[in-house]
């Protein structure tokens, strides 16, 4: 269903936001036909939109909306895939590390910077997200205000989360637990608690 909301942005140029539709009456064999050509019409639109295609996005981050819709879509799809494959019992399927560092990116920078975001903390606390495996930091600043993340470790941070840009990934959108975190961890439960994208 929303590999079919965001194609229809770029495919016929709606400058507004839209409902998603509704889920379809469909199981088994059926739902997963619908399915692949929901996400066959997703990538055709993709890589046949031209390059300024003007449409609405919802997050700020890259420099076209052709731009957003693809990273965006790569982000929902991963992380449902590590869904799917947990569910079903096997290993996942891992992520490149430049992918999960744009992906920890989008989450920070993008989602959380909105004012829907529900990451808040009475006083101002500094929560630092680091990467073990690539020159990726991330210092995310909380308040009663939304959090405000920049890519730098220009300050002490409260709490610091590492981990593999993977792990950190996935752990970031609540599917494992963080792999190592050292200062206060109320912090990172408040991050559990409420980054809950809505």
């Amino acid at each position: 269903m929303v590999h079919r909301w965001a194609a229809a942005f770029v495919a016929e140029g709606h400058l507004a936001p839209r409902p998603m539709g509704e889920h379809p009456e469909l199981d088994g064999a059926e739902l997963v036909a619908w399915y692949r050509a929901a996400h066959r019409r997703l990538v055709d639109t993709l890589t046949g939109a031209e390059p300024d295609v003007e449409c609405f996005t919802f997050l700020p981050g890259p420099p076209s909306a052709l731009a957003f819709w693809a990273r965006r879509q790569a982000h929902e799809t991963a992380v449902h895939r590590f869904d799917a494959e947990s569910a079903r019992g096997g290993a996942p399927t891992p992520f490149g590390i430049r992918f999960a560092v744009d992906g920890i990116d989008e989450l920070l920078r993008g989602f959380h910077a909105r004012r829907k975001s529900r990451v808040r903390s009475e006083k101002p606390k500094v929560l630092r997200v680091r990467t073990t495996d690539a020159d990726a930091v991330w210092t995310v600043r909380l308040s009663p205000e939304p959090p405000v993340t920049t890519r730098d470790a220009a300050e002490e941070a409260d709490c610091e989360l590492t981990g593999r840009a993977e792990e950190l990934y996935i752990a970031l959108w609540n599917r494992r637990p963080v792999p190592a975190l050292s200062g206060d961890p109320e912090l990172a439960a408040l991050w559990r608690e409420t980054s809950a994208v809505v």
